[in-house]
């Protein structure tokens, strides 16, 4: 593999995460002023920007990578919607809190992971974004574990939702430790994080946290792929006609 081949993948390496955290965090950010009271609304918004900001870094790389015209913006407003390789489960709608504190904590667990195993990438910037990443990832874990056990825990209500929200979003996460040729090839070179690898850890934090908040562990009965393709859920083309429209309708303007 030439040096232009092996630069090439670890950018779209790159852009896979700068994706993930991109629309992770747009999702966050829609319970700014909609959060159940004025403190989570502040959390969350302030949650929102850390994934901002990881997708910031990581599209800077890639942009490196590139050269030329490139920018993170280039990624972040340029592109449609098949060009986006994130994990399907970032790209679903907030629904009630219950569904989004589900789905970030199930991926705050695995976020963790990942970030702790990236630091020992053999790519030294990849390893810096993910040494400043840890730090977070530890606050974003305390936090969406918290409300686990305060939702699963609490009343009545509170416990149907958030079993209801774990069961729908429980068929996304098989995609999340699933490796593709690109993937497989840069953790056999040390570069990338073998995600499969952290399945069972995840799945045993994950459980004891289900035990603790009296959660049963939703069926494995179904499951969805095709994000990292840039085979999507319609809901994405959606999030994206909002998160994009200034710069399509005012290309090239700045702040």
């Amino acid at each position: 593999m030439t040096d232009n081949n092996a630069k090439e993948i670890i950018k779209q390496y790159a852009i896979r995460l700068g994706d993930d955290a991109l629309v992770q965090g747009h999702r966050l950010s829609e319970w700014c002023r909609n959060g159940p009271f004025l403190e989570e609304d502040l959390a969350l918004t302030n949650v929102a920007l850390d994934f901002i900001g990881r997708a910031r870094m990581f599209y800077s790389y890639a942009a490196d990578i590139d050269g030329g015209d490139y920018s993170e913006d280039s990624y972040a407003y340029q592109r449609d919607c098949r060009d986006f390789t994130n994990l399907l489960i970032h790209e679903l709608p907030g629904g009630d809190f219950a569904f989004t504190m589900a789905r970030q904590y199930l991926m705050d667990e695995y976020s963790l992971m990942f970030m702790e195993r990236l630091c020992d990438s053999s790519d030294e910037t990849l390893a810096a974004v993910a040494a400043k990443s840890v730090k977070e990832s530890r606050y974003h874990l305390r936090r969406s574990r918290d409300w686990m056990l305060r939702l699963g825990d609490g009343t009545q209500e509170s416990h149907k939702r958030l079993q209801k929200a774990l069961g729908d979003l429980w068929g996304y996460m098989p995609e999340v430790f699933e490796l593709d040729d690109l993937e497989q090839g840069l953790a056999d070179q040390g570069i990338a994080v073998d995600s499969a690898a952290l399945k069972g850890g995840w799945e045993k934090a994950v459980r004891a946290t289900f035990s603790e908040a009296t959660i049963d562990v939703p069926a494995d009965d179904w499951s969805v792929r095709g994000g990292r393709q840039g085979m999507h859920t319609e809901y994405l083309g959606h999030m994206l006609s909002d998160l994009q429209f200034v710069q399509r309708a005012y290309p090239g303007q700045e702040w």
